[in-house]
């Protein structure tokens, strides 16, 4: 390996470099002088991030001794898998993230002989420390800080240990990966509600990204050993966040995984000089100011789905339930007829519109893809929909792509209780032609999701629709969380 660089101009690696913070603190290091090379495998990263004078490499943590034959002086290992919520649905992901790649990472250090500085996760000191197990992604963070101290001790190799609260600032990511702060700027931007998940009262201690950096780039100068907590020391719920942003605020189901809160400890880092400059109220006072000219329309969604109530199973009443706690956005339902006892619809909710096709029988599913289509095209004429949502990969989803105008309004899908492996060959051939179109799909389980995936030639786990893209996926969670509570009533 070639050898490291002379003293004060230093050789540093960044893996992570074209995420959020990990631009920035790329950035940071080269007009400090250093010369920077980024390792990412643009899973949540992005081009976008890039920044001039950094030096980028694609690929996966594990492959980094392929990838970076130098010697770095620092390695600054923020390359790893961090949504603690969706970690639930991504467990393969994680693991591939945050453990196969880092081991890598531990190798190549210990092979180098570097500093490392690790991005662990203030998950594992939440609630008392209980945080540490409730997620995967919470747990594999928590072990690997562990691993790096061992490896450290093993191998007398130095490091320090760092830990994020709560980041947010420019760059910040929106859509699947979303940060709080980012997901309520947009959809403040949009005219949605806040969704704001119970109780609303789980503490939090957000620090702005340029405190972060500041606190790394000190860490990797004089930091030695563990505990370098980079947060900012004012906490705030996530309801009075919801409330600086003003607007409707939605309260909704818990989720697993959700911390209620954090505390922060960053003396070890006030110590090598490094203080909070940054004030989340004077950021979202910025961020709302931006916006306070843009024209905000009632949310509307178009949805798709074979049956409605009071033909329903588990997965309709969920949705029921879904739309019933957001009565400012309004729900066009495209359904069938499907029963000959029902006459006129009932007003199930003010924001609910059901439009029927069909005769009142089994065989109506057969006609939605073209009679609901001609619905939802005249439907399209008089509404300005964030997306088409489709329950189910089925006639539904047909009726949504056949519906389709030269607007491309983007179409999501939920898989609730099919398996794409047990699924027909014939009909894996008409799913093909269902997802293959699709712009995001959605389901709980990550093998699923994949499966349906290799199907699409437009989906990815974390394609992004535009505008509607925040929105869709606090929805997604929301429904997620209560179509468990349909299909596990014992829990509370």
């Amino acid at each position: 390996m070639a050898t490291r660089m002379h003293e004060g101009k230093k050789l540093i690696l960044v893996t992570g470099g074209a995420g959020f913070v990990g631009s920035h603190l790329s950035e940071r290091l080269v007009k400090d002088g250093h010369r920077v090379i980024s390792l990412d495998n643009y899973f949540t990263g992005s081009p976008a991030n890039h920044v001039e004078g950094v030096e980028y490499r694609t690929g996966h943590t594990k492959d980094i001794a392929e990838l970076v034959p130098e010697t770095p002086d620092i390695i600054y290992h923020l390359g790893e898998y961090a949504r603690t919520e969706k970690s639930f649905e991504d467990i393969e992901v994680v693991w591939d993230l945050n453990k196969l790649g880092t081991f890598a990472v531990l190798e190549f250090w210990r092979r180098t002989g570097c500093k490392l500085i690790y991005a662990g996760s203030s998950t594992k000191f939440a609630d008392a420390g209980e945080g540490r197990n409730q997620s995967p992604y919470a747990w594999t963070k928590a072990t690997n800080t562990e691993l790096v101290k061992n490896y450290a001790e093993w191998f007398s190799l130095p490091f320090a240990i760092t830990y994020f609260y709560n980041v947010y600032g420019p760059r910040e990511m929106s859509g699947p990966f979303g940060t709080l702060i980012r997901i309520f700027s947009e959809l403040t931007k949009q005219g949605q509600p806040l969704m704001v998940v119970s109780p609303g009262t789980q503490s939090r201690n957000f620090t702005h990204v340029a405190d972060i950096v500041e606190g790394l780039a000190l860490v990797g100068e004089k930091g030695d050993g563990d505990n370098f907590g980079i947060g900012s020391d004012d906490a705030y719920s996530v309801l009075q966040v919801a409330e600086m942003f003003g607007g409707e605020i939605i309260l909704m189901p818990e989720r697993k995984g959700n911390r209620y809160n954090s505390g922060v400890d960053n003396v070890r880092t006030k110590a090598l000089g490094w203080s909070p400059v940054h004030s989340l109220p004077h950021y979202i006072e910025t961020v709302k100011q931006t916006i306070q000219n843009n024209e905000i329309k009632k949310p509307e969604v178009l949805v798709f789905s074979t049956t409605f109530l009071p033909d329903a199973g588990k997965a309709e009443l969920a949705l029921f339930d879904l739309m019933r706690a957001m009565p400012s956005v309004h729900f066009d339902v495209v359904t069938t007829v499907f029963s000959k006892q029902r006459t006129v619809d009932p007003t199930v909710s003010e924001n609910i519109t059901i439009h029927r096709v069909g005769y009142g029988t089994s065989f109506d599913k057969f006609l939605l893809p073209f009679l609901g289509a001609r619905v939802a095209r005249s439907l399209e004429k008089t509404h300005a929909y964030i997306f088409m949502w489709s329950l189910f990969a089925s006639y539904g989803a047909l009726a949504a792509l056949f519906s389709r105008t030269s607007k491309k309004l983007p179409l999501l899908i939920t898989i609730a209780d099919q398996k794409i492996a047990k699924i027909p060959l014939f009909t894996q051939l008409i799913l093909r032609v269902i997802l293959g179109r699709a712009d995001q799909i959605y389901a709980d389980d990550t093998h699923e999701v994949r499966s349906a995936i290799s199907l699409s030639k437009r989906a990815s786990l974390v394609r992004s629709i535009g505008e509607g893209d925040t929105f869709a996926n606090q929805i997604r969670f929301a429904y997620s969380s209560m179509l468990k509570k349909r299909t596990t009533p014992h829990e509370k």
